[in-house]
């Protein structure tokens, strides 16, 4: 037997409980939503996804997510944040951050203000450009629920000599690994939170 390796087994007391339980966590993932996504990040969370945001070379990142037919903002990192998070939607009709939620795959592309998928409503918004942009499913209580995503902006006025470097392929695994910690994390609050341990 290899004593190294932990055997964790499902307590067979705790078998009864269980539909009980997954049903309250599908309800709290019901009820998670832009407006009240932020009040359940601690300060480690918002660490997390704002430091891997830093780390990649971003200028800002966000978490989108689902409600009814949009991806909503429900956190961002950008100082400005609060005339976006719970305000700006993105209609699943259209963008490449719906096409990454449909398709539960990772995108990245540099020089993304050149494809026509991307919907520059928020770029006209902010009167920038989105010069290259990273976007994962985000996942968490066992389900997609929305989007994580950074991009690098530049100025409508920027020379294209003048553009930032980009994101490449060890920068999407990155920000995707830190996206699927803080999914974890938010797992770890809600469970520990139904079960009554905190």
């Amino acid at each position: 037997m290899d004593e190294s390796r932990l055997t964790l087994l499902p307590d067979q007391t705790l078998g009864p409980l269980l539909p009980a339980l997954q049903g309250r966590l599908l309800s709290v993932g019901r009820s998670i939503n832009a407006q009240n996504f932020r009040s359940i990040l601690d300060m480690a969370m918002r660490q997390l996804f704002d430091g891997v945001v830093d780390k990649v070379g971003a200028t800002e990142g966000s978490i989108w997510l689902l409600e009814q037919q949009n991806l909503t903002i429900a956190y961002n990192t950008n100082p400005q944040s609060q005339h976006l998070v719970g305000k700006f939607k993105q209609p699943l009709s259209s963008g490449l951050l719906s096409m990454v939620f449909s398709n539960e795959q990772s995108f990245i592309e540099n020089e993304v203000f050149r494809n026509i998928q991307q919907d520059k409503t928020l770029d006209s918004m902010l009167q920038v450009r989105t010069y290259a942009m990273i976007a994962v499913p985000f996942y968490f209580l066992q389900e997609c629920r929305g989007v994580a995503s950074c991009v690098q902006l530049i100025s409508n006025a920027t020379p294209e000599a003048a553009s930032p470097n980009g994101f490449d392929g060890v920068h999407e695994a990155m920000f995707r690994n830190g996206s699927m910690v803080l999914g974890r994390l938010i797992d770890y609050w809600v469970v520990t939170r139904a079960i009554g341990l905190e």
